[in-house]
């Protein structure tokens, strides 16, 4: 397993299931605890591990919340987002559909043009800085309701704000009490702007939540969807269809979505056909990165090298990311396994 991790290490990848805020490494955490000091948040770094370990899903998302509220300037944006690039480039990862919930900062009084600017800016400068691309999926925030979603459906199809590096619509936030449906009008709209659809769904609810993203929000790919694997009719739909999932396997766990590893569906998954992709969701807050949940993929699936590589294809092949990027890391993937294998 050492040589696999090794392996892993080094593999070009791509992330599609990645929140914004939920990236913020302890070092940062920490430094923007410290300049605001009405938070609740600790600035000491040890005293993180205890505040981000979780007793469930709700207690999570106060949680992140509470993260939420330390970003409070544009400058917090900027750094916020360029440092979690500068994270992803140490792990390999060429290319990143990174969810963002400006309503969570506009609301706190961000002006909605400079937070625009600050992640293009950032965005600009950690490709060329890092070599890693970077796009945005806008996502709303299901807790705080339908003024959340014609805001950020706003932001994201209003031409003079709408970010050149926007690729889709989300929905995410707790899924009990949330219902998906309502959500509707907004998808449609975002849609219509060219955007793809993108929400979460079955992750502390049923496979029912699945149908209504599929239904309702012409999801064309499903965040979590880890209930999926209790309905075999919804398996062989996503199978069919190709709707990949985005499995986030030490996520699950550490929001009880899941109670353990070993009885995570993601093998069920791949066994009923559907394209899975592998992600970290908030790796800081879950003690985790891209490369632990990779390895964690290959001991639940029994991957070797060789199907690594393909489960790193697999999230370039469905990701937004254009034609010929998606040719260029495809090759690049296929180029570092067969120098690794080569005798």
């Amino acid at each position: 397993m050492t040589d696999l991790h090794a392996f892993i290490a080094g593999l070009p990848k791509a992330e599609l299931h990645v929140h914004h805020v939920g990236s913020a490494s302890p070092r940062i955490v920490s430094e923007l605890a410290a300049r605001h000091h009405d938070s609740k948040v600790p600035s000491d770094p040890e005293a993180l591990v205890d505040f981000f370990t979780f007793t469930d899903f709700a207690h999570f998302i106060d949680v992140y919340l509470s993260v939420v509220d330390l970003i409070r300037a544009p400058e917090d944006v900027r750094l916020l987002t360029y440092e979690v690039a500068r994270d992803m480039a140490r792990q390999q990862i060429r290319y990143a559909e990174l969810t963002i919930t400006p309503f969570s900062s506009t609301r706190r009084g961000i002006d909605e043009g400079a937070f625009m600017d600050a992640i293009e800016d950032a965005r600009i400068a950690a490709e060329a800085d890092f070599g890693t691309i970077l796009r945005w999926c806008f996502d709303i925030p299901g807790e705080a309701g339908l003024e959340s979603a014609e805001e950020t459906v706003r932001l994201a199809t209003t031409d003079k704000l709408r970010p050149e590096g926007l690729v889709s619509f989300g929905l995410g936030g707790p899924e009990i009490g949330v219902p998906r449906p309502q959500f509707k009008p907004y998808f449609d709209r975002a849609i219509a702007a060219g955007l793809h659809s993108v929400p979460h769904a079955g992750e502390t609810t049923g496979p029912e939540t699945v149908w209504d993203a599929l239904t309702d929000l012409r999801a064309e790919r499903i965040g979590h969807g880890t209930s999926s694997a209790r309905d075999p009719k919804l398996l062989a739909h996503l199978a069919e269809h190709r709707i990949p999932l985005e499995v986030c396997p030490t996520s699950n766990i550490a929001t009880r979505a899941v109670r353990t590893l070993d009885e995570h569906p993601m093998k069920t998954f791949v066994e009923a056909g559907v394209v899975v992709t592998v992600n970290s969701d908030d790796p800081p807050m879950f003690g985790t990165d891209l490369n632990n949940e990779y390895a964690v993929a290959a001991r639940l699936l029994g991957l070797d090298e060789r199907g690594l590589a393909e489960l790193a294809k697999n999230a370039v092949d469905v990701s937004f990311l254009d034609a010929p990027g998606k040719a260029a890391l495809a090759a690049e993937i296929d180029t570092y396994t067969a120098g690794w294998l080569a005798p």
